[in-house]
């Protein structure tokens, strides 16, 4: 009998999965001040170890802003590097490629977990002040997600570039930690998303307004993520292709 498909080996670029068996990223609102913590070595454990071929890392965050909930993974800054590390060695440790995924929720984020609601945070939910007080809700532009969302604060020109150097600093972390597949979120009406949506983009700069101006963020992005990130190594890119 042939082997199915789905376990058959795969390469892409420089990489290669011993079966095509792909773990998701999947959030967990678990970190302590976006670190990592032993629950997030048990769950991405537990699928390296059962024989995926390719285990995600939840969407990690680029920047504090960024942030969907008070659980959200960290890696906008090199301290978050060594408790990241460790989930990549596990990853790898059992045979499995380690992956990554990138993100930022802009107007979507400050938000309760999603078994306490969803709702937007309005009042501190238990963090280090310092930590609350620099989560500040910014999009494209200055609309809110629903009638009842807050209304984010606009990026100014610089802060959007800015941002695509936090992708791809993040990019660089990724790498020192271990992992060969990046991933950049850019679905589910987070911030890359919203630059793409003319709903949601009212800019009228080069980064909004034309299709090609509202994709150019996403485009840099990429940039600067292949700047940071090695040749031999998969850069993969979510998006939502309907826009509603």
């Amino acid at each position: 009998m042939a082997i199915p498909k789905l376990f058959e080996p795969l390469t892409i670029r420089g990489v290669t999965m011993k079966n095509r068996v792909c773990v998701a990223p999947m959030h967990q609102y678990a970190s302590d001040h976006g670190f990592a913590t032993d629950w997030h070595l048990m769950n991405v454990g537990r699928f390296a170890a059962g024989g995926a071929g390719l285990t995600f890392v939840e969407s990690t965050k680029c920047d504090r802003r960024g942030c969907g909930t008070v659980g959200d993974l960290a890696l906008w800054d090199d301290k978050f590097i060594p408790g990241v590390k460790k989930l990549a060695d596990f990853i790898k440790s059992h045979d499995s490629v380690a992956a990554i995924q990138i993100g930022h929720s802009g107007r979507k984020a400050k938000r309760f977990r999603p078994w306490e609601g969803g709702a937007p945070l309005t009042e501190n939910p238990g963090v280090d002040q310092a930590y609350w007080d620099s989560w500040e809700l910014v999009a494209p532009s200055a609309e809110p997600a629903s009638p009842t969302d807050p209304t984010p604060r606009a990026l100014t020109n610089q802060e959007v570039k800015d941002l695509v150097e936090m992708w791809g600093q993040s990019a660089r972390r990724a790498n020192e930690c271990g992992f060969d597949v990046f991933e950049i979120h850019g679905a589910h009406g987070y911030m890359i998303h919203q630059f793409l949506s003319p709903m949601a983009n009212l800019r009228n700069d080069e980064y909004g307004g034309s299709e090609e101006n509202r994709m150019r963020f996403c485009s840099e992005i990429v940039e600067s993520v292949r700047a940071h990130w090695p040749d031999d190594k998969p850069l993969f890119l979510r998006l939502s292709c309907e826009d509603r």
